[in-house]
């Protein structure tokens, strides 16, 4: 497939999405949002994939919604936004915590609204020093959608959420890093390196492993105790059966590098 508004190269088992409208700071579009869903189904179909990245190009990740891209206006005709978000942006986020691999979002530049948001949804977040997230929603009347309602209070707490939801304020990466955010981050200088070294770890590691601590603990917020403990005995017992655990377990009898196939 040709693509307008987005990069994806694979390669070495690792999967780059690059999200490539720089000149409107990579806001979405209904454009950018089928042509990114067609990457999706691209990667979800490769089983060569072992890892995926999103990031922004130019000075941006993710501005959100390109606002222009809808007929807004004071003397017209309301939008119906619930339809929007179902129909994009709901089902963007789904399919990034449910992919069955590390997703890790390279943070290039400012992430805002919708853009911060879809860099939560990712299982890892690397975030340039110059980056920054902002809930931009309050300014313009609207709430935290894409997950950010349900996200923010669970990796901040609720007042640090709020905070940044109701002030709209910009939140650097580093105070992200500080409150627990996003995961790491690093100079401008170094994210590209910084990335490329977690990717090239995700593309060789045992994937099926990964997949099934990602879902684990994503679905663990809904989980008691007890209910947990039988999800991770039914777990291990599944993956204690497949062919990376029994690899993993003679490379390091046999002191030598692992090769994991990622079944």
């Amino acid at each position: 497939m040709t693509y307008e508004t987005i990069i994806l190269a694979i390669a070495d088992g690792i999967a780059r999405l690059k999200l490539n409208r720089p000149d409107r700071l990579n806001s979405f579009t209904v454009a950018m949002h089928v042509e990114v869903a067609a990457a999706l189904d691209t990667v979800e179909g490769d089983s060569s994939i072992r890892t995926l990245l999103v990031t922004g190009a130019g000075r941006a990740f993710c501005a959100g919604q390109d606002l222009a891209d809808r007929a807004v206006s004071t003397d017209a005709e309301p939008v119906d936004l619930g339809k929007s978000v179902e129909r994009y942006y709901n089902p963007l986020i789904r399919r990034l915590v449910a992919l069955p691999m590390p997703v890790v979002c390279a943070v290039n530049g400012v992430a805002a609204g919708a853009g911060a948001n879809i860099a939560l949804a990712c299982d890892i977040v690397i975030a340039a020093r110059s980056a920054k997230f902002i809930q931009s929603f309050a300014k313009i009347g609207l709430i935290p959608d894409s997950g950010g309602s349900w996200i923010l209070p669970r990796l901040v707490g609720q007042a640090r959420a709020l905070g940044m939801a109701l002030t709209g304020d910009p939140v650097s990466a580093q105070q992200a890093a500080e409150w627990g955010l996003i995961w790491k981050v690093v100079n401008d200088a170094d994210l590209e390196a910084t990335v490329n070294a977690v990717l090239t770890g995700f593309a060789s590691a045992p994937t099926a492993g990964l997949a099934a601590t990602k879902r684990l603990i994503r679905q663990s917020w809904q989980n008691d105790l007890n209910t947990e403990l039988d999800i991770q005995r039914d777990t291990m017992r599944a993956l204690g059966r497949a062919d990376d655990y029994r690899e993993g377990v003679a490379a390091f009898l046999e002191k030598r590098t692992p090769r994991f196939t990622g079944r």
